[in-house]
């Protein structure tokens, strides 16, 4: 060592965020730490990571992890002081994650037996703190271990155990730690964790409050209801002269979405094929470039009438030139001003043989002012495992633009969205195109009839149709869907087509 070297003592103490290539070694960590325990599955880490990574975080030391902590956000008012850590946490698969919610919950805490006098699980609250600080949530709630208790069961019952650990007569390691962190006892639950057998299945539920929490203003805070308003567009394909006739049509719909006091406008897929009217290229392939290069009028026309009458738009699908291959490309226009893109995943045979369309790569989740969507263009809803792995994300809503030239094309696409809003308990709304283009080439004839569709159950309409237009007709439909009553029809005892797969036996992954 040279004189002055001290880096052979230093010793690092890193807090990040949990990722994949840990999996291993914090399972290894849960079996030393819970040894009568199931730890964590390779399965519900993924979920954790995808759904919410910012709530993951681990200690390394020199290299290695040496305590971890794991959490998701709810609306805690929606659960019962008697709830379960299964019910609470999904089974640990946090798709009862609530990015809209006000509470942090807390699911894992736990530290290496070996480094537990180095303050580290006061450097993972410090962390959860922070984090709760930052999302600006009301507290961070946890359902506490008591692991001592079955050394008293037989002399208090658990509320005189919790009472001797307040008042310091006795020690408990999870529940002392807890208090002396600021969390505040408020009730003792019953059954919480059915394999807890040191706290005999009892546990504590603590509180946290953020002192610094700003209640928010917003339509996410309503209690007994989240109404979202959807004005679908059928869209008439017709010739036209110039873009700005077309940027007129465009701002008329977005409009009378405005002065419905819409929250979504959405017009179809390919909608700006229409300009095609006017451009003298009879060749499909060369037609389709020459389209893209309409994108900066495009982005900008939608860009501010989202802004101007206040509606965030579903600007259809537009396609754009992206190192010399062609996209078809779904926009939403915030009405923030903010956009964001999906790329159609799935090609049609008939898009890469007229028009040289490429798939994209990458499933999207988008955060709104009116929660989680998707947008999935016209066959990607025709593929399940997409829907799936959006409503595990959090996505209540999915829009589908479509372009279908006939009726039995228009019903894979129908059928398919009434089938993945049963499936995934969520709502799916439709917007087709309808009309003529008699002057470009492989885009002839529309055939549509758009619609916002529902789960079927009791907490819907009849037939889970909020709205249908007429088929083949230039018009717009409106409806008001409820995503507080979606909330709560997911957590009912009756039918659970998400909450009762069995994850035990199969799983889906997405590999980006």
């Amino acid at each position: 060592m040279t004189k002055g070297d001290i880096s052979q003592f230093e010793k690092k103490i890193i807090i990040r965020n949990i990722v994949r290539a840990d999996f291993e070694n914090i399972i290894e960590l849960q079996n030393v730490c819970f040894p009568n325990m199931l730890p964590w599955k390779i399965e519900q880490l993924e979920s954790h990571i995808r759904i919410f990574p910012e709530g993951q975080i681990c200690v390394e030391y020199d290299g290695i992890i040496i305590g971890s902590c794991s959490s998701l956000i709810v609306n805690f008012d929606e659960y019962l002081e008697q709830h379960t850590y299964a019910e609470i946490t999904d089974k640990g698969y946090i798709r009862t994650h609530n990015p809209l919610g006000g509470n942090l919950y807390g699911m894992e805490v736990m530290v290496h037996p070996d480094y537990r006098r180095m303050k580290i699980g006061r450097r993972l609250y410090e962390a959860r703190k922070r984090l709760a600080e930052e999302l600006n949530l009301k507290s961070i709630i946890v359902g506490g271990r008591i692991p001592l208790y079955h050394k008293y069961s037989d002399k208090m019952s658990p509320r005189a155990y919790a009472e001797e650990v307040l008042q310091q007569n006795i020690y408990d390691p999870v529940l002392t730690f807890q208090m002396m962190n600021g969390f505040t006892l408020k009730r003792i639950i019953t059954n919480y964790l059915p394999d807890d057998q040191e706290s005999m299945t009892y546990a504590t539920l603590l509180e946290w409050n953020n002192i610094e929490y700003k209640p928010k203003i917003s339509k996410i805070h309503y209690k007994m209801s989240f109404p979202v308003r959807v004005c679908v567009v059928q869209y008439m394909m017709k010739k036209i002269e110039s873009f700005e006739e077309f940027a007129t049509q465009c701002e008329h719909y977005v409009d009378v979405a405005s002065d419905y006091k819409s929250d979504f406008a959405v017009f179809p897929e390919n909608v700006t094929m229409q300009l095609l009217s006017f451009l003298e290229e009879r060749s499909p392939s060369l037609a389709v470039r020459k389209l893209t290069e309409f994108t900066p009028n495009y982005v900008e026309l939608f860009s501010d009438l989202a802004v101007k009458y206040n509606v965030n738009v579903i600007g259809g699908s537009h396609f754009l030139e992206k190192n010399n291959r062609i996209y078809n490309v779904a926009h939403l226009f915030r009405r923030d001003g903010t956009i964001a893109q999906q790329y159609k995943l799935h090609i049609s045979p008939n898009e890469r043989k007229w028009w040289g369309i490429n798939g994209g790569n990458r499933l999207e989740v988008f955060d709104t002012d009116c929660g989680k969507i998707s947008i999935q263009l016209s066959s990607d809803i025709e593929y399940p495992e997409i829907s799936r792995i959006v409503a595990e994300e959090g996505a209540q809503i999915i829009f589908v633009p479509y372009c279908t030239e006939d009726r039995q094309t228009f019903l894979r696409v129908k059928y398919c969205a009434q089938a993945r809003a049963i499936e995934n308990q969520m709502f799916v709304v439709t917007a087709g195109t309808v009309g003529n283009l008699t002057h470009v080439e492989n885009i002839d004839i529309q055939y549509a009839q758009s619609g916002i569709y529902t789960p079927s159950d009791f907490s819907f309409p009849r037939d889970g149709v909020a709205a249908e237009c007429s088929e083949n007709t230039e018009t717009v439909i409106m409806a008001e869907i409820d995503l507080e009553v979606l909330q709560r029809y997911r957590k009912t005892k009756e039918v659970l087509t998400i909450g009762d797969r069995r994850t035990d036996i199969y799983s889906l992954q997405i590999r980006s």
